[in-house]
């Protein structure tokens, strides 16, 4: 601590020489600027636009210091609703944005998430006791600016979590994913304080370093303090003594370097200044605020007291940096309503923590503590590992290892015994979940409670469990697994970076522990329960690349954080997959069709396409895959593509060696659409396109051959003669188009697509089976009732109309000529 005083006087001296400096050299103005609020960027991200799908999502880290002076966030998204809209927008469709402090948000978990969905501000946050063990989820705005200080976030981590859609469905595996994409840009920076000893929003509130000392060593029989074999550290502020006026405020802070069991803040000497003064110091209020990470106030702190009428204890406060704030009240009042600045109250402050010896915890430091080494599993994605204790007890090669012969071993006054182990999460692990498990050859007789960051006890605890029906199950970062009275199973879900103490209660029991054999397993593992066999474990890193997180990709289904939740049951799984695969029989309809006229290439291509789009369905509801999914899906689309251009090809009346010119072309084009983001909506629409042109493409080399004879010379337009017979030529082309379809079959193709149209736009991920098994059946119908339109005709392709007016014109032309 006094070389942190020493590094603050440095710098103070160097930015007052630079100061100076600068003003004589006519640079003053930029300095009154820096000097003013004395911040400087500690990071600034700029994350360009990007683009989040339906049930998508994108983390966002952003790291805070112990210096950090506020965070600026500005973000831009493509997403259009107000608070009246929101309420109408289902949870699996509405855009969210969520924040945790220490780790990665997961709204799919719990409903309680959605408390309220209000508008987003700086008013949103409290602090860190809304964050701790919660997350904040509101809807993503348009257009957001927002700046968090230090006095409303902890100096720790902050994750940003977005997403379009949540709940269980969100990491089902669909057989289509429809639903609008939003796009977001973000700028986030964060500003810091040049100066240890000055923070605040603007870093102009000082801060004075506490420097702390072994006090005092006990040992042996007791203390007077009743604690046995324990270290005191005593902190005190570089003055002897600090004085305040009314309503003054001063702030002090520390850093706990290790777990210790508790932290006492005293004011000793506090007396009125001037001397003379007749006013009673006794009744002065001495405000003590304590918070951890963060600047206390008197509206937002963790822990608070009047020192001037006992001290303020903190019972296993968090490792890390801890802030006091010292307010005095009513010292107008005691000073007879004295308005004079002199009259101060003064004091000195001091701080006593208690830290027991290596390797012991708990009350009286009699309680046995374990450090945890991490082993890194063989052959697993990064940050899998489980924890052992150190010792000869335990057997380096197994994941598990016994309880028993690590147990504390006494019970002092009556009091229950406590085990701890103390464990380190490293980081960037933070998207992994931390596995907790208890297995015994009989009834357990343990209570397990889990902290971050401190001990845990009976009424300060993070997580906890004492049996199937009393545990932390409410909570939304809380997975509890196949518990029994002989097993305790559970997940702490994204767990915290930092350190974790796992504290085990051991309650009296008659037969006592000798003949009880318990086993004690601690893992970080990637995604729960192995997403419960229903699912594939994925891993992804967040947006800034600093942090590895882990979810389920789950089969067609599940769904839910770990693929417990059955969206779609057995029976119901057997009817989609029968009509997905069955209605692809209608292919049967055009492909005899086209057998019966000799139309060979549309045969092949209508009979291939149901084949294909009934194994690829197979594959896609997790039947059976004969080949792999993408050849799948390719063979699928692209003949499905080419089935629809063939019938448009079909209609024409020309010869193969067009025809075979057109589907080769026809091939190609489709190939590439489908190879190439095969399930974009827009190939519908181009895919129509194709096959219209082919068939224009068609007609026109048909009618070129046809009616080649026919001149459009300027002299033939200015004939008024020649003009009647041009009508009389368009006359007859529309009675020969007119004999070429038969309207009925036609019209019943036209309605047959759009009933096609109509159950492809009602397609959703919830009623994608049916819709698509009757798109299914309505296109491949529509082709037929196309295909049987088309009058066939004995003319071959070269041959010419045997319509009267058309032979009269041609032998007058010819005469002309």
């Amino acid at each position: 601590m006094a070389e942190n005083s020493i590094l603050c006087s440095v710098s103070s001296l160097i930015l007052s020489l630079f100061t100076l400096f600068s003003c004589l050299f006519g640079h003053g103005n930029s300095i009154e600027q820096l000097a003013g609020y004395n911040t400087f960027t500690i990071s600034s991200f700029k994350y360009p636009e990007t683009q989040i799908r339906p049930f998508d999502m994108r983390y966002i880290r952003v790291d805070l210091p112990p210096w950090f002076s506020s965070m600026s966030i500005a973000l831009k998204s493509s997403v259009n609703l107000d608070i009246k809209s929101v309420e109408k927008v289902p949870k699996s469709a509405l855009p969210m944005i969520c924040f945790r402090e220490g780790s990665l948000p997961l709204p799919d978990v719990s409903n309680t998430s959605f408390g309220e969905l209000v508008a987003l501000s700086n008013s949103s946050f409290e602090g860190t006791q809304v964050l701790q063990n919660s997350e904040q989820c509101y809807p993503v705005p348009r257009n957001m600016t927002m700046k968090l200080t230090n006095e409303q976030i902890s100096a720790r981590v902050l994750y940003f979590g977005l997403f379009n859609g949540v709940g269980p469905t969100r990491t089902q595996s669909k057989m289509i994913v429809r639903g609008p994409s939003y796009s977001f840009a973000a700028n986030i920076s964060v500003e810091g304080c040049i100066t240890s000893s000055m923070q605040g929003q603007y870093c102009n509130q000082t801060v004075e370093l506490l420097s702390c000392g072994l006090s005092r060593n006990n040992s042996g029989n007791g203390s007077a303090s009743g604690f046995f074999n324990q270290s005191m550290l005593s902190c005190r502020n570089n003055f002897v003594t600090s004085c305040l006026g009314d309503e003054e405020m001063k702030i002090y802070t520390l850093e706990i370097l290790r777990v210790a069991e508790f932290l006492t803040v005293s004011a000793e000497n506090v007396r009125l200044r001037p001397v003379n003064n007749s006013g009673n110091s006794s009744g002065i209020d001495l405000m003590c605020f304590a918070r951890y990470g963060a600047m206390p106030s008197a509206t937002l702190h963790d822990f608070s007291g009047n020192l001037n009428k006992s001290p303020l204890v903190i019972n296993s406060p968090k490792v890390g940096q801890w802030y006091i704030s010292i307010l005095a009240l009513n010292l107008s009042k005691e000073t007879g309503g004295s308005q004079s600045n002199v009259s101060k109250v003064c004091y000195s402050l001091e701080l006593q923590e208690l830290e027991c010896p290596l390797g012991k915890a708990g009350p009286n430091c009699l309680s046995e503590r374990y450090m945890l080494q991490t082993v890194l599993r063989k052959d697993s994605t990064p940050f899998e590992s489980y924890f052992l204790p150190y010792g000869e007890n335990v057997m380096s090669d197994a994941a598990n290892f016994l309880l028993e012969p690590l147990l504390s071993n006494y019970s002092f006054g009556g009091l229950n015994t406590w085990t701890y182990f103390i464990l380190d999460i490293p980081h960037g692990a933070a998207g992994g979940n931390l596995h907790i498990r208890l297995t015994s050859d009989r009834k357990l007789n343990y209570e397990i409670y889990v902290r971050n960051g401190g001990l845990p006890s009976l009424v300060n605890w993070d997580y906890y469990y004492v049996n199937k029906t009393s545990n932390s199950h409410g909570s939304m970062f809380f997975a509890l697994y196949s518990s029994s009275e002989e097993k305790a199973d559970f997940y702490i879900l994204y767990v915290r970076e930092g350190t974790w103490t796992i504290a085990l209660r051991n309650l009296n029991s008659t037969d006592g522990t000798s003949n009880r054999q318990t086993t004690m397993s601690v893992s970080l593992e990637r995604c729960p329960k192995r997403c419960s066999y229903h699912g594939d474990c994925k891993s992804a890193l967040d947006a800034s690349g600093l942090t590895s997180y882990s979810f389920c990709a789950c089969d067609r289904t599940h769904g839910g954080f770990d693929c417990s939740i059955e969206i779609v049951s057995r029976q119901g799984h057997i009817w989609q997959s029968i009509a997905l695969i069955a209605s692809n029989a209608a292919a049967v309809l055009p492909a005899f069709w086209a057998l019966r006229q000799k139309a060979f290439a549309e045969w092949v291509i209508y009979t291939s396409s149901g084949i294909s789009s009934g194994l690829y369905h197979a594959c896609d509801v997790g039947t059976w895959c004969a080949l792999s999914f993408g050849v799948l899906q390719f063979f699928d689309f692209w003949l499905s593509f080419l089935a629809v251009v063939s019938t448009f090809v079909y209609l024409t009346t020309i010869g193969e060696v067009y025809k075979r010119a057109i589907h080769t072309v026809v091939a190609i084009l489709t190939a590439l659409m489908a190879i190439t983001k095969a399930t974009r909506p827009s190939n519908v629409i181009l895919v129509m396109a194709i096959g219209a042109l082919a068939l224009l493409v068609g007609w026109l080399i048909e009618f070129s051959t046809k009616y080649r004879s026919l001149s459009f010379s300027m002299d033939l337009c200015l004939n008024l003669l020649e003009r009647r017979r041009i009508r009389e030529w368009v006359n007859s082309l529309v009675k020969t188009i007119m004999k070429r379809f038969r309207w009925g079959f036609l019209l019943a193709g036209f309605m047959a697509l759009a009933m096609a149209a109509i159950s492809r736009d009602l397609e959703n991920s919830q009623n994608y089976w049916i819709w698509h098994s009757v798109w299914h059946v309505t296109i491949y119908t529509s082709s037929f009732f196309f295909l049987c339109s088309k009058v066939i005709t004995i003319n071959s392709g070269n041959e010419r109309p045997t319509d009267a007016n058309y032979q009269l014109t041609r032998q007058d032309s010819l005469s002309r000529g």
